[in-house]
């Protein structure tokens, strides 16, 4: 076996790290710092997301980023990583991987318990792979990563095997990730209404209750000890208690943070961003996720968008600089990758993505859309050139579905109409499961470069269980395909580079996406709010550390 590279849970040094734990929060600056006493024990934090709010609070069911906001707070993974994107312990203490990279064996943390008094043991990881690799359980993000896992043994009571059908590069970013947090086994084995209203894990806080359409309530773990190695203490949290609410409203989040009615706010705007760096009583902390860069998928399974010209044209016809500039006020830049610039390899292309109407009006022609009708749109064989676009209005913040707006009229000049059709989250889940769009915006968050499988293997056009398919440009390349099969295989770095380059070069030159700028994660924390970070695994925030002044 080849071992890992890992810190033991022994061998930490928690005060060392409390730093670097502030320094993630944007505190107060060095000649502020002794003004700051020590940490303080109690009180209740008070959360307000404009994401929508999950129908399950089990990450395992379905699998999308508002579950992984607010699980990070009661469950916990394998494994996570660091700043520097360095893998590190979490629920394993420690991992060896087989010479053929088939096996893999993770040495659970000595004397962890789930909130319902069970044990953190092999014979739960298994339950869990199970659990989410069971099509009943309606898994997407999880199930996918966890496609190459065959089968699991218990070795020893603390040691789990995991099997594998083909090395996977990929695994342990994959495990880092909140979709595949541990769960209790004897929770696991409830009806899944029961599992969804309270799952139960081994964080530091646990859940109370749930009142929809309006707040989770969550209380601390008393006998927490499952530390990551990255934390910036030992023992329970310091809060008694989080009270998560759901605030559509973006400026209603923001007047209830300036009036101290909640504590913490996501999906803040870019002009509150703005105004907010300005002084000095709200704090702004910006980590943008991992993986994937934004950027609008075009549907090339079907028409208009199935001939590599008319999505040339559409991509030249998108002044997305100008719109990004305007809109955003400086808090996003513009991608040209089909990586987050988060990720090491991500490889920016922006001579493909330049706004050059001209140019497109020409690749239309040359496509045969050379006629246009009585509302300047371009016309062939009677159908004129449309472009159904669904928007999910709880994943889009206005600032973003105002960039759609300005690329609809950008597009228009060119002869394209764009149709964006504003929708729920569960309404704009069904019109892509049942191919009902052209283009599209789905943030798809995945830890490591191994999310170019996802989105752009031909694999990922086929539903997961839940109905959800990855793969929503549809990209069916047998040279792609080869190239992330290779690449989610092979453990040589510059290997693995080479073939993920030219992975992504294939996708930016056949005009499958538009990027647009890196996924975007900003938080607005109150005065009373320190130690609080984003983990830097998918860039969730993490109340552990935290306390109220």
């Amino acid at each position: 076996m080849i071992a890992s590279g890992h810190t033991h849970r022994a061998s930490r040094t928690v005060a060392g790290l409390v730093a670097a734990g502030l320094l993630l929060t944007g505190c107060a600056s060095p000649a502020e710092s002794p003004t700051i006493e020590g940490p303080v024990t109690g009180g209740t934090l008070t959360y307000a997301s404009g994401d929508a709010e999950p129908t399950c609070l089990d990450p395992h069911v379905g699998g999308n980023y508002p579950q992984a906001l607010v699980s990070t707070q009661y469950l916990e993974s394998l494994v996570s990583r660091d700043a520097d994107g360095k893998i590190i312990p979490w629920l394993a203490d420690s991992w060896t991987e087989s010479a053929d990279g088939l096996d893999w064996e993770f040495t659970l943390a000595d004397g962890v318990s789930f909130t319902d008094g069970t044990p953190l043991d092999a014979s739960a990881v298994q339950a869990n792979i199970a659990h989410l690799q069971d099509p009943k359980t309606g898994s997407s993000t999880g199930y996918l990563a966890l496609q190459k896992v065959t089968g699991t043994e218990a070795v020893a009571p603390n040691v789990v095997r995991l099997t594998l059908g083909e090395p996977d590069s990929a695994l342990l970013e994959s495990l880092s990730q909140p979709w595949l947090a541990i769960e209790s086994k004897q929770a696991l084995a409830r009806s899944q209404e029961e599992n969804c209203a309270a799952p139960v894990g081994t964080g530091p806080f646990q859940v109370k209750t749930w009142v929809k359409q309006d707040s989770i309530t969550l209380v601390r773990n008393d006998g927490y000890s499952s530390l990551p190695a990255d934390a910036a203490h030992s023992g329970p949290a310091y809060l008694d208690s989080i009270v998560w609410r759901f605030i559509p409203d973006s400026a209603s989040r923001y007047a209830a943070l300036q009036s101290g009615d909640v504590d913490v706010i996501d999906n803040a705007q870019p002009d509150t961003i703005v105004q907010t760096e300005k002084g000095d009583s709200i704090r702004h902390l910006d980590a943008p996720r991992p993986g994937a860069s934004n950027r609008i998928e075009l549907n090339s399974g079907r028409a208009p968008f199935n001939d590599p010209l008319v999505r040339e044209a559409f991509i030249r016809s998108a002044n997305v600089d100008d719109a990004v500039a305007s809109l955003f006020q400086g808090t996003a830049t513009r991608s040209y990758a089909a990586l987050s610039s988060a990720e090491s390899l991500a490889v920016p292309r922006p001579e493909l993505f330049g706004y050059e109407p001209k140019d497109a009006g020409t690749l239309l022609d040359s496509a045969g859309w050379t006629k246009r009708d009585a509302g300047g749109y371009r016309v062939k064989d009677g159908v004129r050139l449309t472009v159904t676009f669904p928007v999910s209005t709880n994943q889009s913040i206005p600032a973003e579905q105002s960039l759609f707006e300005q690329i609809q009229a950008t597009a228009k000049k060119t002869g394209f109409e764009v149709r964006l059709v504003p929708m729920d989250l569960s309404s704009w889940y069904t019109a892509l499961g049942e191919n009902n769009y052209d283009a599209v915006s789905a943030p798809y968050t995945k830890v490591g470069p191994d999310v170019l499988r996802i989105l752009f293997h031909s694999a990922g056009i086929v539903p997961a269980p839940s109905g959800y398919f990855a793969n929503h440009a549809q990209v069916n390349d047998p040279a792609i395909d080869a190239l992330l099969t290779e690449a989610g295989q092979v453990t040589d770095a510059s290997k693995r580079k080479a073939l993920y380059t030219d992975a992504q070069n294939q996708v930016l030159e056949g005009y499958y996406i538009l990027p647009l700028y890196d996924q975007q994660n900003h938080f607005l924390l109150g005065a009373k709010v320190t130690g609080a970070r984003a983990l830097p695994t998918v860039s969730t925030p993490t109340f552990y550390d935290a306390w109220l002044k």
